[in-house]
């Protein structure tokens, strides 16, 4: 586990992919429970400690990940993420910004674009569709992309989301032709050797829940000789 920031209210950690955030059915050890130990560890606690889960990214994604170490950091960033725009607190309103990058095969016919769907998300397959407006339980899902590097067969995509919806990055995408590399569920042509999918949380900018200070937190790519190759020059 790498921490890429802590203090006394917040925990920033890089997820590796095929890790889980939070418990689920499959019994596999959660990245709040390893959390939870480092810190129990560190700085020798008694008893159970606290931690809280403020947001969550796929499992096969990789990226920053943000727990709330109080309660009152945990009900802040929680309303943040909640409303994806502003908090007033104290008189301070407060905002929440979350960059990706993607690898996805080919290239996007415009270098930069914003997308704008209307996705249904079928809960039996885990999976999300790009539907028409007017569909029964759609939600609009918005994002903006960017090309940062083209290769001969990949692309890294910046991407900056307007919305959170359910598989939001991965579906869009794959609508213009673009899938996430290893991405199979949507239309990958072959899997990583790792299982996961090279689309990464690669940066959370917010005011801090009890500080108020700006905080920006960036995590590494993943160490494989494709993300290496297509970030060399820009990292």
């Amino acid at each position: 586990m790498t921490v890429l920031y802590e203090d006394n209210h917040i925990i920033a950690v890089n997820k590796t992919c095929n890790e889980i955030v939070q418990g689920d059915k499959t019994g596999d050890t959660p990245l709040s429970e390893t959390v939870k130990a480092y810190i129990k560890e560190k700085y020798n606690k008694p008893g159970e400690v606290f931690l809280g889960v403020t947001h969550r990214l796929d499992r096969p994604t990789s990226g920053v990940v943000l727990f709330a170490r109080t309660s009152k950091a945990l009900t802040r960033l929680n309303e943040m993420f909640k409303e994806k725009s502003k908090l007033s607190t104290v008189n301070c309103q407060l905002s929440i910004k979350k960059t990706y990058w993607a690898i996805v095969q080919g290239a996007p016919k415009e270098p930069e674009a914003r997308l704008e769907n209307w996705l249904t998300r079928n809960e039996a397959q885990n999976k999300s569709y790009i539907a028409k407006p007017g569909t029964k339980d759609a939600k609009l899902a918005i994002l903006n992309y960017k090309t940062l590097v083209k290769g001969d067969h990949y692309t890294l995509l910046e991407v900056n989301l307007e919305t959170g919806r359910h598989h939001q990055i991965r579906c869009q995408l794959a609508a213009i032709g673009c899938p996430v590399k290893g991405d199979l569920k949507y239309g990958a042509k072959r899997s990583n050797p790792d299982g996961g999918i090279c689309l990464h949380a690669r940066q959370i900018e917010f005011v801090h829940p009890v500080s108020k200070q700006n905080i920006c937190i960036t995590a590494p790519v993943p160490d494989d000789a494709l993300w290496r190759a297509l970030t060399q020059e820009i990292q």
